[in-house]
């Protein structure tokens, strides 16, 4: 394993072991935990790159202020302790682990209190030829606590996504999104040294998510935009190469024998990834919106006070409208860590259904998408949201709701509820 703290190096020691009582990864297991508080507690972050044919790598990244330092009693320094470990599934369904490993991390700090981040690498003992379901998970060992994320592993024939990595300028350590705000990225592909690469910049999707209930979701005109324009990288004796992301919208990069993009860049814009300006408060109320509400705010003369004039009025008060506003955007910015893929995590299906819906109590996976339950499972009032993998897309963060017209109910019910500042805290 190696290890980073806050972009400087530091070398220290780990264990490195073949699991031999894994749990069956089961399509079964409820997941709800991935996307709610507990995983909050200490976000998780991972990624797997391919620096070849036969050896691809896990990069994981924690922050210390989610980790619990202990003292020994001795004056010394305060300890973080946590294991990482992953499991390799053939599929959600499978019974036993193709592989796993694990790692422990004991991390010194004189000051417990410190924010830093912490990236790690653990290398993945085979290279299994097939796609597999990797699980990774953090145990914080001084208090108990677990984060995991799920990553599906690519290795078709030629180049894939996995083989691409944005690192940054000044140390070369991991990005744990490809999504930027402009600015420039440098991209590590080190089965491309040498070679020369295509890059085809396409708009930037705009278009909302219908509700959950419409018969026909409409399409967004930019799914199928052409590239407005064209341009080559040539990548360095260290496997490397540099993208100006000036343009908001997707760069899409391909080798000269290919038909088909071998990995995409995103440049963005919107309410991504934390919640800042006025624009990111704005833009995520069209959920709860009528057109002529959200017209009236944008055309204020204080939009800002606008949004909160609209929040103290829904919930009757400033106090409680200051905690409908914590929740709302704090939802938006849970969807943005959990869903984003080729746009904003708000923006998707999943990140509609988690910001007006909440947490669901179950959540299933299965290799072609995943299923969120809200109340009791085979109970005829519950609420139960079907999210199918993208025809065409192999990432598994691209998910496109079932929407089903029985659902509209439930939607004006808990939309109504946001309205009327009657907040689910879930």
């Amino acid at each position: 394993m190696k290890r980073w703290k806050h972009g400087s190096m530091i070398g220290v020691m780990a264990v490195l072991v073949a699991c031999s009582s894994s749990v069956p990864l089961s399509r079964r297991d409820n997941l709800a935990y991935i996307y709610g508080k507990g995983s909050a507690q200490m976000p998780l972050l991972a990624r797997v790159h391919h620096l070849g044919d036969e050896r691809s790598r896990i990069y994981f990244k924690l922050n210390t202020a989610d980790l619990l330092y202990k003292s020994d009693g001795t004056g010394g320094p305060f300890h973080a302790k946590v294991r990482v470990h992953y499991e390799a599934y053939d599929s959600f369904g499978a019974k036993a682990p193709l592989d796993s490993a694990s790692t422990l991390i004991d991390d010194p700090s004189p000051a417990p209190t410190e924010e830093k981040d912490l990236i790690g690498s653990m290398d993945l003992r085979h290279a299994h030829q097939r796609p597999f379901i990797l699980k990774v998970v953090a145990h914080d060992l001084n208090r108990d606590l677990e984060s995991a994320v799920f990553l599906r592993v690519e290795r078709a024939a030629g180049l894939t996504d996995q083989h691409f990595m944005p690192v940054d300028t000044s140390h070369g350590l991991p990005y744990f999104t490809d999504h930027f705000k402009g600015g420039t990225v440098r991209v590590r592909c080190e089965v491309c040294t040498g070679k020369e690469l295509i890059v085809r910049h396409h708009p930037a999707r705009t278009a909302l998510p219908a509700p959950v209930f419409a018969s026909v979701a409409p399409m967004d005109p930019a799914i199928n935009a052409p590239a407005d324009s064209t341009f080559r990288v040539s990548v360095d004796a260290n496997g490397q190469f540099k993208l100006d992301l000036a343009r908001p919208g997707a760069y899409r990069v391909f080798s000269d024998t290919s038909a088909v993009p071998a990995y995409s860049l995103y440049s963005v814009t919107e309410a991504y990834p934390i919640v800042t300006s006025t624009d990111d408060l704005l833009k995520p109320l069209r959920y709860i919106t009528s057109n002529q509400e959200y017209d009236r705010i944008l055309r204020s003369d204080d939009v800002r006070k606008a949004i909160e004039r609209f929040w103290i009025d829904a919930a009757g008060d400033r106090e409680r409208g200051r905690e409908a506003i914590r929740i709302y955007y704090g939802r938006v910015e849970n969807a943005n860590r959990h869903f984003t893929s080729e746009v904003e995590g708000w923006r998707t299906d999943r990140g509609l259904v988690h910001i007006i819906f909440g947490v669901p109590t179950s959540i299933y996976k299965t290799d072609l998408g995943e299923t969120w339950i809200y109340g009791e499972e085979n109970n005829l009032m519950s609420l139960v949201f079907n999210f199918k993998r993208r025809d065409g897309s192999t990432d598994m963060n691209d998910l496109v709701l079932e929407r089903d017209p029985l659902l509209k109910g439930a939607w004006y019910r808990n939309v109504e509820s946001w309205r009327n500042g009657r907040v689910y805290h879930n």
